[in-house]
């Protein structure tokens, strides 16, 4: 506890990242390591996602994106996959009035129709308690690849098209931000990664562009406020240019 208070001091309130990605990897690995299933890495995960759904929300952060189940998951063995889902939906009934109390509002992104019905109206139902809460903004993506999203969106664009709704010509950057499932939701600002590998798997390739990379070697269930902390520390001691040079971003401050 005091050195979480330390690395609290440290921080700049007024320099914390409005939208934070998180790739949470590692489960498996860490139930392995302890001769464990690998569905009770997945359980103890789930600690770990309630802990830092809090803490971001202590400290006032507006948005946060977590990787839950990608596209490419469906293709492991069936009954690990069972017991993902599973435990999603049980979860999020469980932990539902809890971030309404603390005025969590949930949006799903992702293939929803692939999830299972009792999974996908406990998400729904989640969705529809916490629409008018203000706080953290805590976005799921299950089922959910990048890939498929821009795939997505470029079948909405060109439909626009065929029903001259909008012209090839007034095709721009902002017209494809419109059509993503983050439309209205501002870019990530830091995407942390757990579990020691460097990758992006798919994840908000497109929102990612000009993010902070932060990838740490601590499997996702160990992945506690003190860690969080050093990321965001870490994210706070880069100088973010936007293609700038570092004259041009000191002069605008």
């Amino acid at each position: 506890m005091e050195e979480i208070e330390k690395k609290l001091k440290m921080l700049d309130p007024a320099r914390l990242p409005g939208h934070v990605a998180i790739i949470m990897d590692g489960n498996g690995r860490w139930a392995r390591k302890r001769a464990m299933e690998r569905s009770d890495g997945h359980a103890e995960g789930v600690n770990s996602v309630n802990r830092i759904t809090r803490f971001s929300s202590d400290l006032g952060i507006k948005y946060l994106t977590l990787y839950a189940f990608s596209t490419e998951n469906w293709n492991r063995p069936q009954a690990e996959v069972d017991t993902l889902m599973h435990l999603i939906g049980w979860t999020i009934r469980q932990e539902t009035p809890e971030l309404k109390a603390n005025n969590v509002k949930i949006h799903i992104l992702g293939e929803t129709d692939r999830l299972p019905k009792e999974v996908r109206e406990s998400l729904l139902q989640g969705v529809r308690e916490t629409e008018n809460c203000t706080g953290l903004n805590l976005l799921l993506c299950l089922s959910y690849s990048s890939r498929w999203e821009l795939t997505q969106a470029a079948r909405r664009i060109a439909t626009q098209v065929k029903n001259g709704e909008t012209s090839v010509d007034d095709i721009c950057e902002q017209t494809i931000c419109d059509t993503l499932s983050t439309a209205s939701i501002p870019d990530p600002d830091l995407l942390i990664r757990t579990g020691g590998e460097q990758r992006i798997s798919n994840f908000l390739l497109w929102q990612i562009a000009y993010s902070e990379l932060y990838f740490t070697d601590i499997l996702w269930p160990d992945f506690d406020n003190n860690a969080y902390l050093d990321a965001l520390i870490d994210y706070q001691g880069r100088e973010r240019r936007f293609g700038k040079t570092s004259d041009q971003v000191k002069s605008s401050i």
